[in-house]
């Protein structure tokens, strides 16, 4: 079996839908989380602080982590050996199939921009509170508690700069999903000419809500910092 999963593209295939299906959820709850600073900036604090540096939250951040790696470096594997299949097709000119997205075509171009996006954010965000608290520190550089998440984005949105970064990497991570989400279920099996389309509707729909929902916090904690309780 694992000689299946680490030797064979289909192997390969199957450990990019599983790990990509296990980090969809993660982003799922993570903006489901994030709009809660919306609506209650105590209760989005309440939750940073249950998911602390307690044993739990470490080790779904090591599974998280795990995660990420094994899907981004399986990601570079099949690319590299698609390319060298192609040989001397990839030199021909470049013809849009129909029905192939540009996303499908530029899909590590864009899983490096999330990876960049996501680093950034792990400096922004996770540094800054979980990584205290695992120091023994009770705050952080910025001079805040590493629970109060609320003011870490009010701080860190504040900033235009910030906003216009995180918008771009939600709109790649929109792009990723786009062709992801359909993608994961292609590889087991359920892509047929029945459920092809309705994969792809799917795919829109789960990328759309979470490009909306980090977004709209991004823009509210910027444009809006009354909301949030700054004022």
């Amino acid at each position: 079996m694992s000689c299946f999963l680490s030797n064979s593209s289909l192997g390969k295939k199957l450990v990019m839908s599983v790990t990509g299906c296990f980090l969809v959820l993660f982003i799922l709850f993570h903006m489901s989380m994030n709009v809660t600073a919306i609506i209650s900036p105590d209760g989005y604090n309440a939750i940073c602080e249950f998911l602390g540096a307690n044993w739990y939250a470490l080790v779904g951040t090591v599974i998280l982590a795990a995660g990420v790696l094994i899907h981004f470096l399986y990601a570079i594997v099949l690319t590299l050996r698609n390319y060298k299949a192609r040989g001397q097709q990839r030199y021909a000119v470049t013809v849009q199939e129909p029905g192939v997205a540009w996303a499908s075509k530029n899909m590590l171009v864009l899983g490096f921009i999330v990876l960049a996006g996501l680093l950034l954010h792990l400096f922004n965000f996770w540094a800054k509170m979980q990584l205290v608290e695992i120091m023994g520190q009770h705050t952080n550089s910025l001079g805040y508690s590493p629970a109060d998440g609320a003011a870490l984005i009010r701080y860190t949105f504040s900033q235009w700069y910030y906003v216009v970064i995180y918008l771009v990497w939600f709109a790649a991570l929109w792009f990723h999903l786009t062709h992801g989400v359909w993608s994961m279920f292609q590889s087991v099996g359920w892509a047929n000419d029945t459920w092809y389309p309705r994969l792809k509707c799917i795919a829109n729909i789960v990328a759309t809500i979470i490009f909306l929902g980090f977004a709209v916090v991004v823009l509210v904690y910027f444009l809006c910092p009354c909301i949030t309780g700054a004022c």
